[in-house]
């Protein structure tokens, strides 16, 4: 199968960096660069990364039927348990999304193959799908008709035993990043190298201070003249009784006719901490995060928290899904089924819902209002439906505006009617 062969079994022994790098796509040249995965390995990044994955990941995915009216779960179809619970024999919903979501931001790209039955009564039926390699594809626009007499898209890819498959576009599911041509989707890792680089530098030199005990660096001063061997020798004395963790804020003891004198430059004095903030801010805003998501609580109360919450997924998460949304729309639906309304749409009502007092005002005013009825609102909560929840309810109070336009009381009208009936 090519998903096997895409992610054969390798068996690693303990401290063998170079083939955790190669299954991890990590460059084995330089596994201090920030290229494919190695990213991962900034804390901000991660985050952010985690953030967006586990996000998607925990949306329900289903199916919707619009008949014209109003939209139903299309719990029947073949594919709404597929989608919602286990698009393959190896991954659960929540792998399977955290999965395309991670490689679509790390490479910009995100592939799936859409296994379909290719014969017998399932013939055209979608089986499975399956998440690719992104760094093994490679795409083609057939635009002079060499393979098919229409512009087609191709995608060619390689899998790890060496072997190469041309796949037509109508059997993968390409989920893109930012992009130039709307064909091949951008790597935020790629465009946010430099950015990248620095907050690793800072999170290096944070490490390198922490492991000499905070030590700064100074001048040793020897009374007498020392050659080349002996100044090495006089330093790496000093740095062994004096740097490290088990050394650190202990009273270093100096040979007769030794001093040292420490240079007087603080992390402040290097803006350390401006820099360190407006790069963590930098890498937030490029991938749509919020401060306070990555425990930037500096300027949070709990209103702009909550407020926060919805701008990520106004302008954050929304355009993700609708972007998962189109593709699957258009590929995992032939053109009959979308003509008769089939869809598919995340639940975002788990990320969008409040505090219990306020889903309930809300449910209260939509009834009230005859927005919903019991048994909708009942449902948002996954409750059962309860007899009668099915009808409108209304505020007996309401009049309509063309009653009170004419500055008569709805009711008093009413009355005076009843009156001249009678």
């Amino acid at each position: 199968m090519l998903f096997r062969n895409s992610f054969r079994s390798q068996q690693l022994t303990t401290g063998d960096w170079t083939g955790l790098a190669q299954l991890l796509s990590v460059p084995v040249t330089d596994l201090g660069s920030v290229d494919g995965s190695a990213s991962l390995k900034e804390i901000t990044v991660y985050t952010c990364i985690k953030i967006l994955s586990e996000t998607l990941g925990k949306l329900p995915l289903k199916i919707y039927q619009n008949d014209g009216d109003n939209s139903q779960k299309a719990v029947n179809d073949y594919r709404y348990s597929l989608l919602k619970l286990r698009p393959n024999p190896y991954m659960s919903a929540f792998d399977f999304w955290k999965t395309n979501e991670t490689s679509r931001n790390i490479h910009g790209n995100a592939y799936d193959y859409i296994d379909a039955a290719t014969s017998g009564r399932n013939a055209g039926k979608v089986m499975g799908l399956y998440p690719l390699k992104s760094e093994s594809m490679t795409v083609y626009v057939d635009d002079v008709g060499l393979l098919t007499s229409k512009n087609k898209v191709w995608y060619k890819y390689r899998d790890d035993m060496g072997n190469e498959y041309l796949l037509n576009s109508d059997s993968v599911l390409h989920f893109k990043g930012m992009t130039l041509n709307g064909l091949i989707g951008l790597s935020t890792i790629e465009y946010l190298r430099l950015t990248i680089e620095n907050a690793k530098g800072s999170t290096t030199y944070l490490n390198n201070s922490y492991k000499k005990g905070m030590q700064s660096a100074g001048v040793l001063q020897y009374t007498g003249k020392l050659n080349e061997t002996g100044k090495n020798n006089l330093r790496n004395d000093f740095e062994s009784m004096s740097s490290g963790l088990i050394n650190a804020n202990r009273i270093a003891v100096m040979p007769l006719g030794m001093s040292y004198q420490p240079l007087a430059l603080k992390n402040t004095d290097a803006q350390f901490l401006e820099n360190t903030r407006l790069t963590i801010q930098q890498l937030t805003a490029a991938f749509g995060i919020k401060p306070h998501q990555v425990n930037d609580q500096s300027k949070t109360s709990y209103a702009s928290t909550a407020e926060a919450n919805r701008e990520f997924y106004t302008d954050t998460l929304l355009a993700i899904l609708t972007n998962y949304e189109q593709e699957m729309d258009f590929k995992l639906f032939t053109p009959k089924e979308v003509s008769n309304g089939l869809y598919v749409k995340f639940n975002a009502d788990v990320i969008l819902r409040a505090d219990a007092q306020k889903r309930y005002a809300m449910y209260s005013q939509a009834i009230q209002n005859m927005i919903m009825t019991p048994n909708e609102c009942r449902a948002m909560e996954e409750k059962p439906p309860m007899p009668g929840g099915d009808v409108l309810y209304g505020n007996g109070a309401l009049a309509p505006a063309t009653m009170l336009a004419e500055g008569i009381p709805y009711l008093s009208k009413l009355k005076g009617s009843d009156k001249s009936n009678g």
